[in-house]
């Protein structure tokens, strides 16, 4: 058994890790009392945290983001499809407190195993088998701008910070029930203070009645006091806190669980009050959005895949019909993203209120489908085939579209056959949707549609 040691995620650490070994944690779901076991097993640079429930068939693999995350009492829940995975934060907090960039969780049951209701099931494992450096850079994402979410009177805060690692500040009030707990405020600093001993041991918590709420609704019917933290008018029933502010300090576990959603570590200061999975998750949802900007950003100032000339090579059309100035990314014919930069020069602008210049929204389902067309030409070089639309589905125009803007164009083939594809395709500008649709195409003989 490798030695228990302080936290892994070293500020300076440049490189993605995983776990060294396959490591296995048994027990009973929290919530449902059913036998779960979830296998830890080292994964690729780059790959993330994935979850994948090995009982059912076919398997259903679910990468652990914001985005897959449906909202669920007192708990965080990923879903793909009619397969979801219970009870996923204190793992996830686990995981991020020990520095684990890529990891796949093999799971058999709906849920993870609860354990003490605290993430130490989880950190025991992986100190168990240790962790490796991976031949990767460890992305780090540095929050830029402040992002507030407040929702009656819970509130959850994120704000640049010049430390290293994310910064997490909660204070819990209960206000009514503040006889038995307190007003409490913590801090804890990922990546420099002691996740293993400051937060990892902090369990889960319900005041009597919350406890027996869920009991009376089918829930928890498996657990008693003595095996979970249940706090009545004296304090812990059949129990006693494992730290005097315990319930702050699991609120700060759930908060490193729920933000690791993200996908990678966030350089940030949190500020939460009486804030909650479903607030965590709207602030995991708009810490990406803000990456995905930034990501964007980048991607433009770095260059391009192909400029004007390579994109007429493959396009047909020409001045003033041709929409697509460059493409800045291109993976295979499965996704794109190009760029249309919207001048006070366009054509369409001398007639189309004139006075308040705006790009007509056909001109931009127009730019997507040629982003599409563009994409599927991957496939389609050596072929004899090109991509002609044959339909719209789901069009709405979200946003306007003025001169100065830079209109950002992505497409993801959603399936493709000999004779036709289905692209889904959206556009956006300064990370807001201007624009989206599913646009299908028929693939047609190139010399037949030079014949017509």
């Amino acid at each position: 058994m490798a030695e228990s040691r302080p936290n892994p995620l070293i500020p300076d650490s440049k490189r993605q890790r995983t776990l060294t070994a396959s490591v296995t944690v048994k027990g009973k779901g929290l919530l449902f009392g059913q036998e779960a076991e979830a296998i830890f097993c080292p994964a690729a640079p780059d790959s993330g945290i994935v979850f994948e429930r090995i009982d059912v068939d076919p398997p259903v693999a679910i990468p652990a983001l914001a985005s897959n995350v449906v909202p669920r009492p007192r708990r965080t829940t990923l879903k793909s499809g009619d397969t979801t995975i219970d009870t996923i934060e204190h793992c996830m907090s686990a995981l991020s407190g020990m520095g684990i960039d890529n990891a796949i969780i093999r799971l058999r049951g709906p849920e993870l195993p609860c354990g003490d209701g605290s993430a130490q099931p989880f950190t025991d494992a992986i100190v168990e088998v240790g962790t490796s450096p991976q031949d990767a850079e460890r992305k780090v994402f540095r929050l830029r701008e402040p992002i507030v979410i407040q929702e009656e009177d819970s509130m959850i805060a994120a704000f640049p910070h010049e430390g290293e690692g994310m910064h997490v500040v909660f204070d819990l009030d209960y206000r009514e029930n503040d006889h038995r707990i307190g007003k409490q405020t913590w801090s804890f600093e990922l990546g420099k203070s002691d996740y293993l001993t400051e937060v990892a041991p902090a369990r889960t918590y319900s005041l009597r009645e919350e406890a027996e709420a869920l009991w009376n609704a089918g829930l928890c019917r498996h657990l008693t006091p003595r095996e979970v933290l249940v706090i009545g008018e004296d304090g812990p029933i059949d129990n006693q806190y494992r730290f005097d502010n315990e319930p702050v300090r699991h609120k700060v576990l759930d908060v490193i669980g729920d933000l690791y959603l993200t996908g990678c570590f966030i350089q940030c200061r949190v500020l939460a009050h009486r804030s909650g999975h479903g607030l965590n998750r709207r602030m995991a949802m708009r810490m990406r959005e803000q990456m995905r900007v930034q990501t964007v950003s980048n991607r433009i100032a770095q260059g391009r895949v192909m400029d004007a000339r390579a994109i007429q090579r493959v396009l047909p059309h020409r001045y003033p019909m041709l929409l697509v100035d460059k493409v800045i990314e291109l993976d295979g014919d499965r996704y794109a993203m190009g760029i249309k930069n919207v001048t006070i020069n366009e054509p369409f602008f001398v007639g189309h209120y004139p006075g308040t210049p705006i790009m007509p929204g056909v001109l931009i389902v127009e730019a997507m489908g040629q982003l599409g067309g563009l994409l599927l030409s991957q496939t389609l070089e050596h072929t004899g085939k090109i991509a002609i639309l044959l339909s719209l589905d789901k069009v709405k125009l979200r946003r306007a579209v003025t001169p100065g803007d830079t209109l950002v164009l992505e497409a993801e083939t959603l399936r493709a056959s000999a004779r036709s594809a289905a692209v889904q395709c959206k556009a956006s500008v300064g990370g807001k949707l201007a624009a989206e649709a599913l646009i299908r195409f028929m693939l047609v003989d190139a010399e037949l549609d030079s014949a017509s």
